[in-house]
């Protein structure tokens, strides 16, 4: 990537900002595809789909790194616990351990539940 200032329109810059869109789509793709071996591995190791410890140390890991680089360390954290929440929830439903949530008190009281 050019020098942010050696853009001198918007047109310009929308073209390397589309660019560097499908970088990161295509690196999603990588880790969505790393989530699916995780899928693989977890009953063989005995391992549920969400692991707080895991989750806390991926969390500290990428929002160090974004401080690093000068990046909002809350955008990336509410960023990855996106991503984190989607694998988990894809890993619970294809290993068969999906957990349901309690129906909270006012949709109790609309069901009747």
């Amino acid at each position: 990537m050019q020098p942010v200032t050696t853009f001198k329109n918007m047109a310009d810059l929308r073209v390397e900002i589309d660019a560097l869109d499908g970088r990161i789509v295509t690196l999603l793709a990588q880790r969505a595809k790393l989530i699916a071996q995780a899928v693989v591995l977890k009953p063989a190791e005995g391992l549920p789909a969400r692991i707080d410890s895991r989750v806390d140390a991926v969390i500290d890991n990428v929002t160090t790194k974004a401080q690093d680089q000068g990046l909002d360390p809350d955008l990336v954290e509410t960023l990855w616990r996106e991503m984190i929440e989607w694998s988990i929830r894809l890993e619970e439903k294809t290993l068969g351990t999906a957990t349901t949530t309690a129906p909270s008190q006012n949709q109790s009281e609309e069901t009747g539940l």
